[in-house]
């Protein structure tokens, strides 16, 4: 299969292997995966702030660089939501039929679901031997119904010591401008996140997106947590022989 690989603009910026970990595993699985240059914004930020005209030239460029792909894969949960569940209510807000068209006949998928889900797969045949918790993505959760599939996978890598954390299903307090909007309630709720990180006793926590993972590293960083932060493409991306990404 010929996949589209849609790296969120957060992530090309600040976690660029992310995207290099899901090309890697989808390349072992044999799947031809190409990055389309033109890519941009999803425009997610622009729409859940209020910014309805440039969120939908944004929806606009994103059907036109991703129109004609086999399958378009998201190593970003929040992301592959926004363009799921937002760009068709982008395009009824533009009075835009071609837009709600293009975007209905996308086939996007979050990364794990594709690979649970389209691929029927969850031993990619990775090892990583750590203790690692696991960390639901709210907007997966809600919008895609992602359920267990990022666990399936986990617990098929090779090495790994999957430990469940205590209060998972609650939001680590992020929320995009929430945290911004919000600052102190957003601090309190990541205070409580990175407690129940720490109960378990995990070396690293995984996500299935990075903007939750920033907001929870840096949490860690400052309280001096002793836990890293790893996007879940990542630890299935290793091998054996391989150390763990900087």
């Amino acid at each position: 299969m010929r996949v589209a690989l849609f790296v969120s603009c957060f992530d090309d910026a600040m976690f660029p292997g992310t995207g290099r970990a899901a090309a890697a595993v989808l390349e072992r699985l044999g799947h031809e995966v190409v990055y389309p240059p033109g890519q941009t914004c999803c425009g997610q930020m622009h729409w859940t702030t209020g910014y309805r005209q440039e969120a939908a030239r944004l929806a606009r460029a994103f059907t036109e660089v991703f129109t004609g792909a086999d399958a378009v894969v998201a190593p970003s949960a929040s992301c592959a939501a926004a363009v799921r569940a937002d760009h068709p209510r982008i395009a009824r807000a533009a009075g835009d039929p071609g837009l709600a068209r293009a975007a209905e006949g996308l086939a996007v998928h979050e990364f794990t679901e594709f690979l649970v889900d389209v691929l029927g797969v969850a031993d990619v045949g990775a090892v990583f031997p750590h203790r690692v918790t696991y960390q639901p993505v709210c907007r997966a959760d809600r919008l895609l119904a992602t359920g267990d599939r990022p666990l399936r996978l986990l617990r098929a890598v090779r090495g790994l010591d999957l430990v469940e954390m205590p209060g998972a299903g609650e939001c680590c307090g992020f929320g995009g401008a929430f945290a911004m909007k919000n600052a102190d309630v957003s601090v309190a709720m990541v205070a409580d996140k990175v407690g129940h990180i720490r109960d378990t006793g995990a070396e690293f926590v995984c996500a299935a997106d990075n903007g939750c993972l920033a907001h929870i590293g840096g949490a860690l960083s400052r309280l001096r947590g002793g836990v890293r932060v790893l996007h879940l493409a990542e630890i299935l991306a290793a091998t054996r022989g391989q150390g763990v990404p900087a």
